[in-house]
C-alpha cells in the first residue's frame, strides 16, 4: 500500500500561483510515476503532469509553460508549481502514485480560480 497526502490548494485570482505538494509513503516501488490529475465539476479526471522516477515529465498541452512539476525522489514528494493560472484551471486536484501497474490516489485538494 501507498498512503499519498496532498496540501497547497485554495483560491487564487486569475494569473496567480499556487503550488501543490504531495509526499508518498509507504511500500514504494523505484521505477514508480507520480504526478497530478485534475477534475473540474461534470467533466472526467484528466492528466494535468507527471514526471517519472528519471525525472522525465509529461504535461497536458493546456498548460505547459504554466505548470511545472518537480519531484524529491529521497523523501518521495511531487510538486505541481502552477502560474499564471486561470479560471479553467479551477478543479480537485489529485496526486497520483503509479507502479508495478497499480495506482494510487490522494484525497485531492481544492484549487480554485476566480476571474
Amino acid at each position: 500500500q501507498v498512503q499519498l497526502v496532498e496540501s497547497g490548494g485554495g483560491l487564487v485570482q486569475s494569473g496567480g500561483s499556487l503550488r501543490l505538494s504531495c509526499v508518498a509513503s509507504g511500500n514504494i516501488f523505484w521505477g514508480n510515476v507520480m504526478g497530478w490529475y485534475r477534475q473540474a465539476p461534470g467533466k472526467e479526471r484528466e492528466l494535468v503532469a507527471t514526471m517519472t522516477s528519471t525525472k522525465s515529465t509529461n504535461y497536458a498541452d493546456s498548460v505547459k509553460g504554466r505548470f511545472t512539476i518537480s519531484r524529491i525522489n529521497a523523501n518521495i514528494t511531487v510538486y505541481l508549481q502552477m502560474n499564471s493560472l486561470k479560471p479553467e484551471d479551477t478543479a480537485v486536484y489529485y496526486c497520483n502514485f503509479a507502479a508495478l501497474s497499480r495506482d494510487y490516489w490522494g484525497q485531492g485538494t481544492q484549487v480554485t480560480v476566480s476571474s
